[in-house]
Formats: C-alpha cells, sequence, structure tokens
C-alpha cells in the first residue's frame, strides 16, 4: 500500500425534495382538500476517523462525494424518502481544511470521531402547510433547499509519541528496526527513507509509537531534498529523538543543521522536548566517544546520550529518557506474551 498523506475532494450533500400540490380526491367526499406532502431531506457528507488506516490513498482514486437528493413529496400526505448520507473514512490523525488549505474545519484524532462536512438540504413544504380559513385549496409548494458543495483537501498527521529526526543515513530507520517490529528501508546510502513509518517499541512494561520520517537536509525549509513535506507527522509528538552520525566528519555541523531547520519550520517543533544522542558509536572507542559528546554539548546540546543502533549499545537507556517525557496518558501497557517465561 502506497502511503498519501494529502488529497483533494469534492463533496457535495443531497439537495431537498420538493414539496407536492395535490388535493383529496375520494369518492362521496366533496371539497376534500389540500394533502401535498413534504419533500425529504437531502442527504449529508460526514467524516468519520477510522481504526486500521495509516494513509489517504483511497482518496487518490475516488475524490468525488456526493450523497443522495431527498425525493419529492407526494398527495395523500405522504412525505418524500430522505436522501442517502455518504461517509468519508479516513486515518486518525486527518485534518480536514477548507479549498485555502489554511482554514481547519476540523481535527480527527480519535477513534470514532465525527464531522458533518455539508448538510443535506431541507424538504419544501407541501400545499397542506399553506392551508387556511381564508385559502382553503392552496395552489402553493416549496421547492427543496439546494445542496452545500465544497471542495476540501485531507491532510494526515500521524499519530505518533516520538519523532526520528536527523540527517539522511544517521540511523533512524536503523534504530527503529532494532527497538520494534517495523522493517523500514535500511541501507548504505542517503535517503533511503522516502515516506514516514511507524513502529511500536516497548521498554519498562509500556509501549509507545515511533515516528520515523525522511532525513532533512540544510535548506529543506525552502524544499531542499525532500524538503518539510513530512514534518508534519511529529508535530504530534511528546517528544523529539535527535540521532546525530557518529561517524560523520562534520558533527557539529550536522547537529546545527536540523536545529536550525526545525526552528525554521516553525508549529512549535523547535521548542518540544529533545533528546539528542550519538548515534553510531560501535565505530568508535571510549576517547572518542567523550570526545563527540563534549562538542554535541559545547554546541548547545543539553544532555548528550551515546547508541549504536547496531549492537543495540545504549538503545534501553535511550527508550527510558524517551519515555520520562512522555504523559502516562499516552503510554499502553505491554501485552504480555504466553509463550515467554515468566520472569520477576
Amino acid at each position: 500500500m502506497k502511503f498519501l498523506d494529502l488529497a483533494k475532494v469534492y463533496i457535495r450533500s443531497g439537495s431537498g425534495g420538493n414539496g407536492c400540490i395535490s388535493f383529496r380526491r375520494e369518492k362521496y367526499i366533496e371539497y376534500g382538500g389540500p394533502d401535498g406532502g413534504d419533500g425529504g431531506t437531502g442527504g449529508s457528507v460526514w467524516a468519520e476517523a477510522v481504526d486500521g488506516l495509516n494513509t489517504l490513498i483511497d482518496f487518490r482514486y475516488q475524490q468525488h462525494f456526493f450523497a443522495d437528493n431527498g425525493r419529492p413529496g407526494m398527495g395523500r400526505q405522504r412525505t418524500g424518502p430522505d436522501g442517502k448520507d455518504i461517509l468519508l473514512r479516513v486515518p486518525v490523525g486527518t485534518e480536514i481544511l477548507d479549498e485555502d488549505q489554511e482554514t481547519l474545519i476540523a481535527d480527527l484524532t480519535e477513534v470514532g470521531q465525527r464531522v458533518l462536512l455539508a448538510k443535506g438540504g431541507n424538504g419544501g413544504w407541501g400545499n397542506l402547510h399553506f392551508k387556511s380559513s381564508t385559502n382553503q385549496a392552496p395552489r402553493r409548494a416549496n421547492p427543496g433547499q439546494d445542496g452545500v458543495e465544497r471542495t476540501l483537501w485531507l491532510r494526515l498527521k500521524l499519530i505518533a509519541d516520538v519523532g526520528l529526526v536527523g540527517l539522511p543515513n544517521a540511523g533512524k530507520s536503523t534504530f527503529l528496526a532494532a527497538t520494534s517490529n517495523a522493517r523500514p528501508k535500511v541501507a548504505d546510502y542517503p535517503f533511503t527513507t522516502l515516506h514516514p513509518n511507524l513502529g511500536v517499541v516497548g521498554v519498562d512494561g509500556v509501549e509507545f509509537v515511533v515516528a520515523d520520517i525522511p532525513g532533512l537536509i540544510e535548506g529543506a525549509s525552502e524544499g531542499r531534498g525532500l524538503g518539510d513535506l513530512f514534518l508534519g507527522h511529529i508535530e504530534r509528538c511528546a517528544v523529539l529523538l535527535h540521532l546525530v552520525d557518529g561517524s560523520s566528519g562534520t558533527l557539529v555541523e550536522d547537529y546545527q543543521t536540523i536545529v536550525d531547520e526545525l526552528a525554521a519550520y516553525g508549529s512549535g517543533l523547535a521548542d518540544k522536548a529533545r533528546v539528542t544522542v550519538l548515534n553510531k558509536i560501535d565505530t568508535l572507542d571510549a576517547e572518542e566517544r567523550e570526545f563527540l559528546r563534549d562538542e554535541l554539548q559545547a554546541a548547545g546540546a543539553e544532555r548528550v546520550m551515546m547508541m549504536s543502533g547496531v549492537s543495540g549499545e545504549g538503545t534501553e537507556d535511550v527508550l527510558r529518557a524517551l519515555r520520562s517525557h512522555i504523559d502516562a496518558g499516552r503510554l499502553r501497557e505491554k501485552a504480555v506474551d504466553e509463550d515467554e517465561p515468566w520472569q520477576p
């Protein structure tokens, strides 16, 4: 399944049915009077966040969603049938924007959350409603109300607790593969990650979700490389994990590039809690590790941890540090595997 996080849709609610002009016609009943029924209400367009989806790819192949019109009223005081509603099923974390891509209509962050996008038109009144003492045979009925037609944008922002940031080939995908069941592409060249990946990691009996986004480069906020196309997926994260490649010859510059790009993007990313990690320490000796950590701290990193995603050294400490920044309400208890032996 391909990943798609932005889609344009065209919606239209149903128009209401017209009211009916009718008079009672029965044998032996003279001057039966008006009995025209009302038109039915047009169908509405709704959006609902559902479980099991993490992409908007379905909206690439269908962009038009039109609800049914209400049916006209009928004689014998019969109201026309209502039009059927139409439902757009979207992943949790989907923002619904107006045509200008700036006005936020709704933000669906929980399973089952629904929002009305376009209300169906009301049905018109039949001539029965216009009967009075001075007008006992009205030949008037209202037309149905027109439906609402809109152009909307759907923008997906993944629901994750931790966001991975760093330059290409900093080891983000390796870390995600080593700590979760996710299997992102891992290779020894940059830009192996072309779309966000999610993984569920566990530590000390609890689980949380980590999002790996494509690597940033200098000028990403201006559209270079993959740009800031995927930074929106970490706006909801509680903490950012900033991985710095310990084998790079430009360590401080690499660190500062990511810090500057987060600040240039805005949306509060620069103010989020951040855990800075010196990665790939399996290629360094003890003296080099201490020297590089001191350099990062001198560049502005408050606390630098050390880790190797390949060997697993230090990964558990990093996970514990991330957990300390996540609210208890966002953590989930880790499922116990019955096949594993119990340990005190």
